[in-house]
């Protein structure tokens, strides 16, 4: 027989302590009309209780809770991007056969709408990325990995990021890639199938964080433009970019 929890065992003990007052009141007065007025009074407010508190004042509370949760996160992605994000989207992207297609779609504008960054992530979600560790500089990017570990480990010690799967998603897949670089001594003649492989694990990579990332330049342009205008002159889709003010 499943015993009750300690919440049944409180309400139990609540309703008999209601119950020993009446009781109590009934002895001492010999007043049951005026209990009984108060009673009811009592559970007419109840249902009116039910929606201040659980509708309306929660309501606001949750709110006002994933406000500050998501202020939090966007912090630590920002962090991500300033620390190593956007430099790891250069070296992925610089893998990429294909990049040029969807190159064109994440040049970001000052002037974007909303619906701009939604038409783009749209987009991006039919880009098929073509690939190639041999394309860029393999050994740089295990170089650039290897020496942000300890961020990363440092990233995945923070207890907000339990609130954004997707997030914590892109630093395993990161994690994974960087433990798949390391483990291989050289990255030049390596067999056909083990460079497939490798493949794939940038290919994880690289729409995990593409996607951030995209989402981390539309929090930009709407909360911090003097952020967001260095992003638009780093953007690594841009061939044009420079960090220089033009």
């Amino acid at each position: 027989m499943k015993r009750l929890g300690w919440q049944a065992y409180l309400g139990i003990a609540l309703v008999a302590l209601s119950g020993v007052l009446y009781l109590l009141h009934y002895g001492l007065f010999r007043d049951a009309h005026h209990i009984f007025i108060y009673l009811v009074g009592d559970l007419a407010f109840v249902p009116l209780e039910v929606l201040l508190v659980t509708l309306i004042i929660h309501r606001l509370l949750t709110d006002r809770e994933r406000r500050t949760m998501l202020y939090k996160l966007n912090m630590v992605i920002g962090t991500f991007f300033r620390e190593m994000g956007t430099d790891l989207l250069a070296h992925v992207v610089e893998l990429d056969a294909n990049c040029e297609g969807i190159g064109r779609d994440l040049r970001v504008q000052k002037e974007w709408p909303d619906q701009a960054f939604r038409e783009a992530a749209a987009r991006l979600r039919h880009h098929e990325p073509r690939l190639d560790i041999h394309r860029g500089d393999a050994e740089r990017l295990r170089a650039f990995l290897h020496e942000k570990r300890p961020f990363l480990v440092g990233m995945l010690q923070n207890p907000n990021l339990l609130e954004h799967e997707a997030f914590s998603d892109l630093l395993w897949a990161v994690f994974h890639l960087d433990d798949e670089l390391s483990h291989r001594r050289r990255l030049e003649d390596l067999p056909e199938s083990d460079c497939r492989h490798l493949a794939g694990d940038v290919e994880r990579v690289h729409g995990r964080l593409v996607d951030q990332w995209l989402g981390y330049m539309k929090h930009l342009k709407g909360d911090y433009p003097y952020l967001f205008s260095l992003a638009l002159r780093t953007n690594p889709f841009d061939p044009e970019a420079r960090p220089e003010v033009a």
